[in-house]
């Protein structure tokens, strides 16, 4: 399968964005249309400890508790449409037809049945895990001891067969160079990860998840750079953590998006993850639905974006929360409300005709709380999504062309006061800007380089994505 490239927005201006529309709106499920006008929450969870010990308590945890509990609160309290997401546990990836098929099917024969009799709009999202190590390898036939290029696989084909309305994985590829790069706060080494041999790995992956999702008439959905920018954005954290500055974690951001969108170009019709802080420059560029978390999202990890990222959202979503009781329930049903009361006022703002005021309400009030936040904000991430597509075809400089504009964005407004960076971050800042600039135009020339500098780190190896020395 061909990839089409992104050489041009989809979007005229940045304020044609807005949340609950998207230029090509998406239709699944069960009477579930995504991006068309309404944003609809999506609920993730997790099994607890111990609910994995055999195929059956394992289906009763994410069946007969959790996906019972979710449609039990969403028609109590009274919402239209619900989106969940299953993302698969190890078990569900090593042994398909005695964890995975089970849960896949159990779970849908119970939506239709909500759907059937309470007329509410639902789908479910899954998202495949991604095992895969690089130093086994990360294509098929490469892996001897577990097969798991294979088992990916296998799972989106027994997903998409059982019930799945959605396919998703968080994939993997280039973490390797990733986690060396940013233990060492060496943007090229980030780039050549994510930006290049991420890429890489995901225009080998999508196309076939592309192709069994259409086979199956469902959706393909999108992937995350959960492995390489959210690692970033937990080690930067807040204003008591110094673990790395956050300059460098919003310039990774921006490289992120360039492997992100290549499901999209590989032919997913979103809505993409919502662990992808990314999802406003990838939509800005291709006018796909996505699915944001922020606020709502404590109860997996915290951010400095919390309102701000809710902006263009078409699903909007908690992050993940373990199954347990709360003092309003079990947890699912908390936080489905949590976020579910969020897209009402958002969809009440479009009834109202103030969407563009509640966007930017909550675009104010995170825009110059970190350097990531700054470079989300809609108008910036549309300048981001303008220097990917102006190197839309070569996925290098498209990268490099993204890490230096969030760069550039950032020292200006730096500059200007409004956005305020520690000494430390404005070290790194310039670091980047230097290291960035003296990288080579030519895509040769860079691999060149980083296959030369990179050869020895740990678990790489350029045969995962079809280099050599």
């Amino acid at each position: 399968m061909s990839l089409k490239r992104y050489t041009r927005m989809e979007y005229t201006s940045p304020d044609d964005m807005v949340f609950g529309e998207a230029k090509y709106p998406v239709s699944y499920g069960l009477g579930q249309v995504i991006g068309a006008g309404v944003v609809v929450p999506e609920i993730k969870f997790a099994p607890r400890v111990g609910s994995e010990k055999t195929p059956e308590s394992l289906r009763r945890e994410f069946v007969d508790y959790i996906t019972r509990d979710v449609l039990d609160r969403a028609i109590t309290l009274g919402f239209p449409a619900v989106q969940l997401e299953n993302e698969h546990i190890s078990h569900m990836t090593n042994d398909v037809e005695h964890y995975a098929k089970p849960i896949v099917s159990g779970q849908k024969e119970l939506m239709q049945k909500y759907h059937d009799q309470y007329d509410i709009a639902l789908s479910i999202r899954h998202t495949i895990a991604d095992p895969r190590m690089a130093e086994l390898g990360l294509r098929e036939e490469m892996d001897q001891k577990h097969s798991y290029p294979q088992k990916i696989i296998d799972s989106c084909h027994v997903a998409a067969e059982n019930g799945a309305d959605l396919l998703s994985i968080e994939s993997i590829g280039g973490k390797e160079l990733a986690d060396y790069s940013l233990l060492r706060q060496d943007i090229r080494g980030w780039l050549f990860g994510i930006g290049y041999l991420g890429s890489i790995d995901m225009e080998w992956l999508w196309p076939q998840i592309v192709h069994i999702a259409k086979k199956n008439r469902i959706r393909a959905g999108g992937d995350t750079c959960c492995a390489g920018a959210n690692t970033a954005m937990f080690l930067a954290g807040g204003y008591m953590d110094k673990e790395i500055p956050r300059t460098f974690s919003a310039v990774t951001r921006a490289i992120a998006a360039t492997r992100t969108l290549v499901a999209w170009e590989a032919g997913a019709t979103g809505p993409d993850k919502d662990c992808g802080y990314e999802g406003p420059i990838v939509k800005a560029i291709s006018g796909k639905p996505t699915s944001q978390e922020g606020k709502n999202s404590h109860c997996a990890h915290m951010d400095l974006m919390g309102n701000l990222i809710a902006q263009v959202c078409d699903l909007w979503s908690n992050e993940s929360v373990e199954y347990h009781p709360e003092f309003g329930g079990s947890s699912v049903q908390c936080w489905l409300g949590n976020i579910g009361y969020e897209a009402a006022l958002m969809n009440t703002a479009k009834q109202l005709k103030q969407d563009r005021l509640l966007r930017d309400l909550y675009m104010a009030t995170d825009r110059y709380r970190s350097p990531e936040a700054f470079i989300l904000a809609y108008d910036n991430a549309y300048k981001i999504g303008q220097a990917i597509v102006e190197y839309g075809s070569d996925i290098y400089m498209r990268a490099k062309a993204a890490a230096m504009t969030a760069a550039k964005l950032i020292e200006d407004e730096s500059k200007f006061g409004r956005l305020k960076l520690s000494k430390h971050e404005q070290d790194m800042l310039r670091k980047i800007i230097t290291d960035l600039s003296a990288l080579p135009d030519e895509e040769g020339k860079f691999v060149d380089q980083c296959l030369s500098v990179y050869k020895d780190v740990p678990k790489f190896n350029p045969k995962n994505y079809d280099l050599y020395y």
